[in-house]
């Protein structure tokens, strides 16, 4: 039972969508690993698997493609932050929305159409854990110091809490004290308020299509990175955990599953699943015990659980709704886990995660599905014509153990998998 390649040598590709006309649109990132060319690239794969680029030089991370009315919707991470629309044929590119925030950990992902109309859309953490540290530094897809803090949707207190770093790269004498919401070296104080904004990060927001209307839904999810409308309207997220790296270092923490509720808070930087930071598993080996950054907890929503949890590090991406054409797992979502990132995020260990996963939603199961010898898998996709089932694998990309990232340009795959791939 072999997958079958529908295209190849893409440079760390991230989406995949489908239109009405039949054809296939897939998203690079434009991310520069490997000796890649920088900006990100949309194109469309015909029906006889012919592949015309359609526009390039988005702002990178490229995380979202969507199809919705004869155009395409494109989520680009950048700095700032930026949805714009690609209407089709003419290939007439327009902002949709700017400005949001950008250069940091996590980025504006993936849009969707709600039942409503309206273009949701996810905004991952400037932060780990909110607090800005060198693990930013560390990390090659932002390689400096300092950038934008992480800004709350609803009003906060803090706690007063502070991190020192001592690094030579640094002024004040190679020493910087950074408060938590706050810009790398500016301390903050007890009882400190900083007020709710949108746009904000750790969130999901909507606006209408034309971008007008931009308003909260929910806070406090770290980083969603796949979002998708169920067939009866619930709305669901992929969010995931924190690292244990950074000035707040997070240990032990899976990625999740959840329901999306608007007015909801989903706990970040202080709850994770619903459990408190300062429960003793997200204690790392060789840090102390992680303490709250906010100190109004009592004001705001109760933090959300779960519906799953994930293997620690699998970086959950991207899933889809089985079809009601395959009736024996229809409903049911394919889940892209994306692997770990080890040894930036946390400690080594055995692989986790470069597989697919099938979760029943009859009981809340994750299932095995076929083993294929992904990569990174991160996205998936059920063709509407055919049912037939696609994968984007992001390439070859690890990081090395003296840091940084090895990966190979166009090593990225657009797979077409067998039919029955589900069945185990």
């Amino acid at each position: 039972m072999n997958m079958e390649p529908v295209a190849q040598d893409l440079n760390f590709p991230t989406s995949v969508t489908c239109g009405d006309d039949g054809a296939i649109y897939i998203a690079e990132s434009g991310l520069e690993f490997g000796g890649a060319p920088s900006g990100g690239v949309v194109s469309r794969i015909d029906s006889r698997g012919r592949t015309t680029r359609l526009v390039a030089g988005l702002r990178a991370p490229v995380n979202g493609v969507t199809w919705h009315e004869g155009s395409l919707f494109i989520s680009e991470g950048g700095n700032p932050g930026r949805i714009s629309r690609l209407r089709l044929p003419s290939c007439e590119i327009e902002t949709v929305i700017d400005g949001l925030p950008g250069f940091g950990n996590y980025q504006t992902n993936m849009t969707v159409v709600g039942p409503d109309r309206k273009l949701y859309f996810s905004q991952g953490a400037m932060t780990n854990s909110g607090v800005i540290g060198l693990d930013s530094y560390d990390m090659a897809w932002l390689r400096a110091v300092p950038h934008p803090c992480d800004l709350p949707g609803y009003d906060v207190t803090l706690t007063g809490f502070n991190a020192e770093t001592a690094d030579p790269r640094i002024g004040n004498g190679g020493r910087a004290v950074t408060g938590s919401l706050s810009p790398f070296g500016v301390p903050v104080s007890p009882g400190q308020r900083v007020a709710g904004r949108v746009p904000c990060t750790s969130s999901v927001m909507r606006c209408e299509v034309d971008g007008s209307g931009l308003e909260l839904v929910a806070w406090g999810l770290r980083n969603a990175y796949g979002l998708q409308f169920l067939p009866d309207g619930r709305l669901l997220a992929t969010d995931q955990g924190a690292d244990a790296r950074g000035s707040r270092p997070i240990a032990n923490c899976p990625d999740f599953l959840y329901h999306v509720r608007e007015g909801a808070w989903y706990g970040w930087p202080d709850f994770f699943g619903g459990r408190p930071v300062t429960d003793p598993m997200f204690r790392p080996p060789d840090a102390p015990e992680p303490r709250f950054l906010l100190a109004n907890h009592t004001e705001l929503p109760a933090p959300e659980r779960p519906l799953l949890e994930f293997d620690v590090n699998s970086c959950a991406a991207k899933f889809a709704v089985v079809p009601p054409a395959i009736p024996k797992y229809a409903g049911d979502l394919i889940i892209a886990l994306f692997g770990d990132e080890r040894p930036l995020c946390g400690p080594g260990g055995s692989r986790v995660g470069r597989k697919l996963a099938r979760l029943a939603m009859g009981d809340r199961s994750l299932r095995a599905v076929k083993a294929f010898p992904f990569h990174r898998p991160i996205d998936v996709m059920f063709e509407a014509a055919s049912n037939a089932a696609y994968v984007v694998d992001f390439g070859e990309f690890e990081i090395a153990p003296e840091g940084g990232v090895v990966a190979r340009a166009g090593s990225g795959v657009l797979w077409k998998l067998p039919a029955g791939f589900m069945e185990v």
